[in-house]
């Protein structure tokens, strides 16, 4: 049950960060298809982006007070509708609102998910089950400007969507058929704001909190800019961009499975340290060494492996910061994760305007380095629960 837990779980994932992603590589041809200018068809990215960070933080309470499986089957099955109406969207203000939706529903998938997980498995387990489930996620990531791009170049914009939607039906329907089988713990308790309250309450989690926010600015911060460098130094198009990239999510799913055992064996506090280490060298090889193809390949391989380590372990500690209420817990890890990205892509922006693509990789290697650092200081010792109320 375990097992196939992580592969259903993982499955709807994939979808879904694949998703998140596959709006950048389409502007083009949208743009084009729509009759409106890039800056316009931009907007897109945003009118998806602001609902998935806001619902992010809405849907874990939600979880916890009418139950997680509830929760995440009827925001897939919404998912994989609105998903498909974009395929049918003929102006920008429909187009941007299917994305809105796509959006709002995807928020629910990985915060849900990391708190069924945290409901299933011992914390003996737990690091090794989140590596899985977000190495496979993350799969998706890495993967969609090549399944986009692939799509697009046979069918057009429309048909990726329409793609999506119809691939989003499996882990839909394996939920649909195993939902008896899944849990179903509930807190009728559970209100929208209380459980932030204290979670950010106690120093403990307040500072694992910030790291995850450190860690997202400067990790996704760099991933979100590898596909440009690519392009600019080797004028690849798309589809050899996001084999390359792949190399990422390749990494986070092998290191997904390695991290829960190492965790074991050396002591979280050393998988972590290991993590942070990795995403700051990637990023000093992408500097220093980006314009050989295969030391370019180990960079976003390494960069994948040092994500998974940080974010697995980092993940793993706040499951237990509030037992009754994982789905807020992991919600706020999910916020700080992604909003950090969100702005270390928007601070990416500056930096390269100002200083120059190559310029960004080593100004946030250091910065992963500094994070490092600050976790000898921040994460230190054993989590200590935060007492929810009965």
């Amino acid at each position: 049950m375990k097992k196939n837990l992580i592969a259903l779980l993982g499955l709807a994932g994939f979808i879904v960060m694949a998703d998140n992603w596959v709006v950048s590589p389409l502007l083009p041809a949208i743009s084009q298809n729509l009759n409106i200018d890039i800056a316009k068809a931009g907007l897109l990215i945003s009118a998806y982006m602001i609902p998935f960070g806001i619902f992010q933080v809405i849907f874990g309470p939600l979880a916890d007070r009418y139950g997680k499986k509830q929760v995440i089957t009827f925001s897939m099955i919404a998912f994989t509708i609105a998903t498909g109406l974009c395929a049918f969207g003929s102006s920008l203000t429909s187009l941007a609102l299917f994305r809105a939706l796509t959006g709002l529903f995807a928020a629910s998938v990985m915060p849900i998910s990391l708190a069924l997980i945290g409901d299933v498995f011992p914390l003996q387990e737990r690091q090794g089950a989140i590596g899985s489930f977000m190495g496979i996620s993350f799969l998706g990531q890495g993967l969609s400007m090549a399944i986009g791009g692939t799509i697009a170049f046979f069918l057009n914009w429309r048909g990726v969507f329409a793609a999506y939607s119809v691939f989003s039906l499996i882990p839909t329907i394996l939920l649909l058929k195993n939902y008896k089988s899944l849990p179903s713990d509930k807190n009728p308790n559970s209100k929208l704001l209380a459980p932030y309250k204290k979670l950010l309450a106690t120093s403990e989690s307040l500072l694992t909190y910030f790291i995850v926010l450190l860690e997202g600015i400067f990790i996704v911060g760099s991933f979100s800019y590898i596909g440009s460098y690519i392009a600019q130094t080797y004028h690849f198009n798309f589809f050899y961009i996001g084999l390359i990239m792949t190399g990422f999510g390749i990494m986070t799913v092998i290191g997904g499975r390695l991290s829960g055992k190492l965790s074991q064996k050396v002591g979280a506090r050393t998988v972590l340290t290991f993590g942070l280490l990795f995403a700051a060298l990637a990023d000093f090889i992408l500097y220093s060494l980006g314009t050989n193809l295969i030391l370019l390949i180990l960079g976003v391989a390494l960069l994948g492996l040092g994500f998974i380590f940080t974010h697995s372990t980092l993940l793993t500690r706040a499951t237990e910061f509030a037992q009754k209420a994982r789905g807020a817990a992991m919600s706020l890890v999910a916020f700080c994760f992604m909003g950090g990205g969100g702005v270390g892509t928007a601070i990416g922006s500056r930096l390269i305007a100002t200083f120059g693509l190559l310029q960004l990789f080593i100004i946030y290697g250091v910065a992963l380095v500094i994070t490092l650092c600050l976790s000898f200081v921040f994460i230190r010792g054993h989590v200590v629960g935060i007492k929810t109320s009965k």
